[in-house]
């Protein structure tokens, strides 16, 4: 018995040594290695699960080596070590904007901008700026126009004339969904009051007369679009590189483009080969309309080119079900309260539970443009159907409801009995008069009291990912992160906050444009939270968003961009050494 006891103890105290040695040996790893860069003496946010506080992250190569406290971490530093010192600021994660149209952002800095211009005047101003400093351009592009300065919420072709006469003109609504054209743009298109409305389109004519206003909604928009020169490659590889930067300089090292095409992701490789893709990239491959077997057969065929990579990666389908709001183009359940009409889905209901599940069954993720109450209450049944018709796909399904900015109460809590993702854009619905105020009369209050849902939806166990839908509004996620957690604009109206129940606390909004984000392309395992091994992307802010008043989160700026482990932004006055 003795020597029985004897034997035991002597294997505890051999393996409490190996441990040790295990412990210290990693320890050691860690000292030996090269520490490339630690950022210290700063509100670390880890993010995710955990959602801890820390005080310094160290970075080998493009890992995350160790989150700590300032004297776990600085003590790694070796001479060839970049230090970053956040001077007491918050650090977070890198943000992942789920839901932004790049290249097309890209196109858009070289175009008229109109975001924030809350007077005709105010536009008319800046599109003879740009047609005045540009005056060998064959069109007058641009886009970014409200519909609350204008009557009955919709400009005239008069009014664009008054500016540019000598060429086509043609500006986008911040929403995308319609287009304001001049009188030359017409008559390029053969556009007149005997053209009919294309399906799924109006073409919007003056009651009286039966001319054509210069409005033109959702596919009536093509009409003038198919005339305006097409851009080149080569335009599309520079506004990459442009929106590459602008994302840079807003902290966000990963985006999830809802839309594109096998050109456009040809893009996205090459940027990859020739090493200059500066943030990772998940995109949707867009489609319209019944989709059939052989089609979908296609759009296999161009996934299978960009599996799972930390850089890019195809696997998700996007589907338009409705239209906005504010052109009265959203599927409504009941009419809107300023008008008899309901919106009309653009794919009958029994079609559309047909195309999820033949997508579901094939292991496709869907992104479903669902914005009025009908349309987000299709999508989710579709989704419902499909589970109940197929068995789970390997990798599991996280299928998506996009922008969602009114929902049936009934609806909200079957996100969370679904696994749906909820992939909402808050800064769209910052309730500033020029953007919230035509919304608001279409839906009436009762329902605008449902307006972006976001902590009802998380408050019965819904996943969020936040996103900009950039251009449609700045690609600035403190934006979306101000309006998510105040209901309030910039300047902070009004006061108490527009339907301040949906308010957020801080760190769910942050979740939510970074571990939620990750959740929702399936890369949680490697990127959305910071952590030892996870990929080293992350952001050092200009102040501690935790301590100051969250009014002030609209006027942080991003002071350090980390993307791989590399440094790619730097806001003069941050501190590295």
């Amino acid at each position: 018995m003795a020597a029985r006891l004897t034997a035991y103890v002597v294997v505890g105290i051999v393996a409490a040594t190996l441990i040790a040695g295990l412990i210290v040996g990693a320890q050691r790893g860690d000292m030996d290695g090269p520490i490339d860069v630690i950022v210290h003496n700063a509100k670390v946010y880890t993010a995710g699960a955990r959602g801890t506080m820390a005080e310094a992250v160290a970075i080998r190569g493009n890992q995350i080596l160790r989150v700590g406290t300032e004297r776990e971490v600085t003590r790694l530093r070796r001479p060839q070590t970049t230090m970053i010192d956040a001077q007491g600021a918050a650090v977070l994660p890198g943000f992942n904007d789920a839901h932004l149209h790049f290249i097309s952002g890209g196109l858009s800095l070289e175009r008229i901008d109109l975001a924030g211009a809350e007077t005709l005047d105010e536009m008319q101003s800046r599109i003879r700026t740009w047609a005045t400093g540009r005056p060998d351009a064959t069109w007058v592009l641009g886009r970014g126009w409200y519909y609350e300065p204008f009557p009955g919420g919709q400009p005239t072709r008069q009014q664009l004339d008054a500016i540019v006469s000598d060429r086509p003109a043609q500006i986008i609504s911040y929403d995308g969904h319609m287009s304001w054209v001049n009188t030359r743009a017409l008559r390029l298109a053969g556009i007149t009051k005997r053209t009919p409305n294309p399906p799924q389109g109006v073409i919007v004519k003056d009651p009286r007369t039966g001319e054509p206003t210069g409005v033109l909604k959702e596919s009536a928009m093509a009409l003038v679009s198919r005339h305006v020169p097409k851009s080149t490659r080569a335009d599309r590889a520079n506004a990459l590189r442009s929106a590459i930067s602008e994302a840079q300089r807003n902290g966000i090292t990963s985006i999830q483009n809802a839309s594109g095409n096998a050109e456009e992701f040809e893009l996205y490789a090459q940027a990859r080969r020739d090493g200059d893709l500066g943030v990772r990239v998940y995109s949707a491959l867009s489609t319209s309309g019944p989709l059939t077997e052989p089609a979908i057969a296609d759009l296999d065929a161009v996934a299978k080119r960009y599996p799972d990579d930390p850089l890019f990666k195809a696997g998700a389908i996007k589907i338009v079900l409705d239209g906005v709001i504010e052109a009265h183009t959203a599927a409504m359940l009941a009419p809107y309260a300023d008008d008899t009409a309901t919106g009309t889905p653009t794919i009958d209901p029994d079609d559309f539970n047909r195309i999820v599940r033949l997508l579901d069954a094939g292991g496709w993720q869907v992104m479903t443009h669902a914005v009025g109450d009908r349309a987000v209450n299709m999508a989710l049944t579709a989704y419902e159907h499909a589970v109940r018709s197929n068995p789970l796909p390997e990798r599991g399904r996280r299928h998506r409801v996009e922008h969602v900015e009114t929902v049936d109460a009934a609806d909200i809590p079957r996100f969370g009995a679904l696994g749906v993702v909820a992939s909402m854009q808050p800064y769209v619905g910052a309730p500033s008069p020029s953007q919230i105020d035509v919304w608001f009369k279409n839906v009436g209050p009762e329902r605008a009291s449902r307006g972006w849902p976001y902590n009802s939806i998380a408050a019965r166990a819904g996943r969020l990912a936040f996103g900009t839908d950039w251009p449609v509004v700045a690609l600035n996620p403190l934006l979306g992160l101000h309006t998510a957690v105040t209901r309030t604009t910039p300047e902070d109206l009004p006061e108490g906050g527009w339907y301040p129940d949906e308010r957020l606390p801080l760190k769910a909004a942050i979740d939510a444009y970074t571990s939620g984000a990750a959740w929702a392309s399936f890369d949680e395992q490697r990127k959305g939270s910071l952590a030892a091994g996870m990929l080293a992307d992350l952001v050092v802010l200009s102040e501690d968003i935790f301590e100051a008043p969250a009014s002030r989160l609209a006027s942080t700026r991003i002071a350090v961009t980390i993307f791989d482990g590399r440094i790619v932004y730097r806001r003069n006055g941050a501190t590295t050494n």
